[in-house]
């Protein structure tokens, strides 16, 4: 792995997946995640119309030295179709909420994603041969006349042209009453679970009609109802842990060896309330939008409205790291609530060795935070700063005072405009940006140019 700094001091090349010249966007064009594989050689993007794209990685090609690195559409597929609940007279929209890469174990990859109420499990496979010379069919596929049949002959497989083909092997449905907002595999590569506002629940991939309720939290009076799931992940080595995110800014570690009900925590993480930063907003602002394990399983990266955090499985009181990701629009508190932006969602990701993370932002900004050094920057993913192969400038908000010369005004901030969704490539320094129906990739400089 590449030394983390790399990225933190602005050496970052832009490939921009926007379709030239920039077109007009509709609702469903905007993406809702975006999930490397566990190679890096994929890439799946979800988006509010229901489809999923997958981007695959060039290989090295000596007539076009630049071309390794960059991600091109593999396939685009309908996951999900908006669907009518005539119980309860709700439409169930087909945004994809999330999707998780299965590890791969043969030729063919396979992912999970979900909308609200219904996970679908994906096969996608190539397809480079074809099969001539069948004995009872004509070349059309029609059955042939038997009278006419007087030899036999053994089929053989002709070279075609690659088609890539994607095709559902699983359906899980009818398991969740609220809106699903996490998947997650666990590490025994057998079983994942899916989360909704107050439960969990788990899954054998290859059982759809029945799932195991492993976390309730409805009270038996919603009207006693005080906290939320915000957020679930199983641990990626221990196949009996995992955590889960609470609108109350908790976080709630589970072994499942203990009871087949994890109602009763193993570890409860929550940093005491600060009087004095007592205001209207502060149990909005500190619900955790998204949590993840670090890939050596020992901390755990959170993110709140305001913050990123990294806690440590073996402190419990307090957060290890605390990351102001923008604590100028702390004063902005009472306009973001009138407008919604205060419930925005916005994730975060940890890096290949876990020495950086990243987390959006508004104005397409996004932020990574150096852990060893505790350097941070700001960059923007947009049409103007992200030319190809052109090295992205850190940005500057400024919160008054003395300006300098490309400083952003916190007034001036575009709050329509935000990054909520972001991925790191398994191993290296490449990162995926979802800037509303936008999808940006930036590598490392010295990433490039070791790979060029």
């Amino acid at each position: 792995m590449l030394n983390p700094i790399q990225v933190l001091c602005s050496d970052i090349t832009s490939l921009s997946l926007e379709p030239e010249p920039f077109a007009s966007y509709t609702e469903a064009d905007i993406i809702s995640t975006v999930e490397f594989n566990h190679t890096g050689e994929l890439l799946a993007t979800g988006d509010k119309g229901g489809r999923v794209v997958i981007f695959q990685r060039e290989h090295e090609c000596k007539t076009e030295p630049f071309s390794q690195g960059e991600y091109n559409v593999y396939n685009t597929f309908q996951s999900h179709e908006p669907e009518f609940d005539y119980l309860k007279s709700l439409e169930i929209e087909e945004k994809i909420n999330k999707i998780r890469w299965l590890p791969q174990q043969n030729a063919a990859h396979f992912l999970l994603s979900t909308n609200d109420k219904t996970v679908k499990l994906w096969k996608v496979s190539e397809r480079d041969k074809r099969p001539e010379g069948y004995n009872l069919k004509d070349e059309e596929g029609r059955m042939k006349n038997l009278s006419t049949v007087t030899s036999l002959q053994v089929p053989v497989l002709k070279p075609m042209d690659l088609m890539v083909e994607v095709s559902p092997r699983r359906v899980f449905a009818n398991a969740h009453t609220y809106h699903v907002n996490s998947i997650s595999v666990n590490s025994d590569h057998e079983t994942y679970m899916s989360a909704d506002d107050l439960r969990i629940n788990l899954w054998h991939l290859g059982i759809t009609d029945r799932s195991f309720n492993i976390v309730d939290i409805k009270p038996v009076n919603m009207e006693d109802l005080t906290e939320v799931i915000t957020a679930a992940e199983f641990h990626p080595h221990h196949c009996n842990l995992l955590v889960y995110s609470s609108s109350k800014g908790t976080l709630r570690l589970c072994d499942m060896r203990e009871a087949a009900l994890c109602d009763k925590h193993s570890k409860l993480f929550e940093e005491p309330e600060d009087p004095s930063n007592r205001s209207f907003f502060s149990e909005i602002i500190s619900s955790v939008s998204d949590v993840k394990f670090s890939h050596s399983g020992r901390y755990l990266l959170t993110r709140d409205y305001l913050t990123a955090k990294v806690w440590d499985l073996n402190m419990e009181n307090k957060p290890l790291e605390i990351y102001q990701v923008h604590d100028y629009l702390r004063s902005k508190l009472c306009s973001l609530y009138e407008n919604d932006c205060i419930f925005d969602k916005f994730e975060c990701a940890w890096n290949g060795s876990d020495s950086v993370i990243m987390t959006g932002a508004y104005n397409n900004f996004f932020r990574m935070f150096d852990r060893n050094t505790n350097r941070d920057v700001t960059l923007e993913a947009s049409r103007e700063s992200s030319k190809p192969r052109a090295v992205l400038k850190p940005r500057r908000v400024c919160q008054g005072g003395k300006r300098r010369k490309d400083d952003i005004s916190v007034d001036s901030l575009d709050f329509t405009k935000k990054i909520l969704h972001t991925a790191w490539h398994p191993t290296e320094n490449i990162i995926a940006i979802a800037a509303t129906n936008n999808l940006y990739i930036f590598q490392d400089k010295l990433n490039q140019e070791m790979h060029g």
